[in-house]
């Protein structure tokens, strides 16, 4: 008797083990659940606020590699930095630094010393060959904002025509996609001549400041 009551027992334990293994996932699930639902929420009580009619001079752009973003940071009535607009972006097709012309990445400014904004063009009738049967097409949207990279020529920020699908992601070939509703959007209100644009290398996370400014008041 005494024998069949410990087989009864062995025999239970990996039942046991299991079911008390199911319980635990299912709770370590639902605890993932609640803090996603956490965390979706705290990300849609960012509130941007209403386009200013035109550049106010002081904005700046951060472009994270990491987070396939190009964000737009001014200053609001109290002196506070807090973020004004945030697009989707597309980065060069390779990672890391620009060494070269034609190695299919995009440059990364040296901390303290970002880009600027040189030019902004019209480039609704510019065409590129992408060399991938397409031929000469419509390639840059509405506007190019050509950027001084020291060491590297032809770098810009730009509307996606005809390559939308690659927004966000890795595809240009150096030059800093936008959707071309996008383009249009931070020329005509944020960008002007002297603009100052960091461009975050690839494992960058966003800096102290900018997780401070992405819930501050906007008024």
């Amino acid at each position: 008797m005494l024998n069949k009551f410990i087989i009864t027992i062995a025999l239970l334990m990996p039942v046991c083990a299991t079911a008390c293994s199911h319980k635990a996932d299912q709770a370590q699930t639902a605890d993932n659940i609640e803090q996603s639902r956490d965390t979706v929420s705290t990300v849609a009580t960012l509130q941007l606020p209403p386009l200013p009619d035109k550049p106010s001079g002081t904005a700046f752009i951060v472009v994270s590699k990491h987070g396939m973003t190009l964000s737009v940071y001014d200053r609001n009535a109290a002196g506070d930095t807090v973020i004004v607009a945030q697009f989707p972006c597309c980065m060069g097709k390779n990672k890391g630094n620009k060494q070269r012309r034609g190695d299919m990445r995009t440059p990364e400014s040296r901390t303290g010393k970002p880009f600027k904004i040189t030019m902004i063009q019209d480039a609704s009738t510019w065409k590129h060959d992408f060399k991938d049967g397409r031929g000469n097409i419509l390639a840059y949207g509405h506007w190019f904002l050509r950027l001084e990279t020291p060491g590297h020529k032809g770098i810009g920020i730009h509307g996606s025509t005809n390559n939308e699908h690659t927004v966000p992601g890795r595809a240009s070939e150096g030059c800093i996609r936008l959707l071309d509703k996008d383009i249009i959007t931070l020329k005509e209100h944020f960008a002007y001549v002297g603009m100052p644009v960091t461009v975050q290398h690839e494992d960058q996370t966003p800096f102290d400041w900018e997780l401070r400014a992405r819930w501050a008041r906007t008024k």
